[in-house]
């Protein structure tokens, strides 16, 4: 059973960066696409980046597109979401996942999600 453990989170102001990761347990990691979700206080589980097992495939919210990357380094079992330019709206605890079924978009396609990170951002 793979596990995973987001980290990386903390304050910035608006127009700062932060890198979160996303560290897996277990050799299964390399065989799945993974994704990052946020959820700001009240509100529901937003889809905010994927990448495909290989790396070779990212896809992006429209929110987060230009700002925001996506990479895995498998022989670590990591993953990772570069976040810059960051805004107060960027404001929630993310999560990563792995990709089981259907959009990448959708939260039900995912499992393993660990216990997030909480990123808040002040202007």
């Amino acid at each position: 059973q793979v596990q995973l453990v987001e980290s990386g989170g903390g304050s910035v102001q608006a127009g700062g960066s932060l890198n979160l990761s996303c560290q897996a347990s277990g050799r299964v990691f390399n065989y799945y696409s993974v994704g990052w979700f946020r959820q700001a206080p009240g509100k529901e589980r937003w889809f905010v980046a994927a990448i495909s097992a290989s790396g070779g495939f990212t896809y992006y919210a429209d929110s987060v597109k230009g700002r925001f990357t996506i990479s895995r380094d498998n022989a670590k079992n990591t993953a990772h979401l570069q976040m810059n330019s960051l805004k107060p709206e960027d404001t929630a605890v993310y999560y990563c996942a792995l990709h089981s079924d259907g959009t990448y978009a959708y939260a039900d396609g995912y499992k393993n999600w660990g216990q997030g990170t909480q990123v808040t951002v002040s202007s």
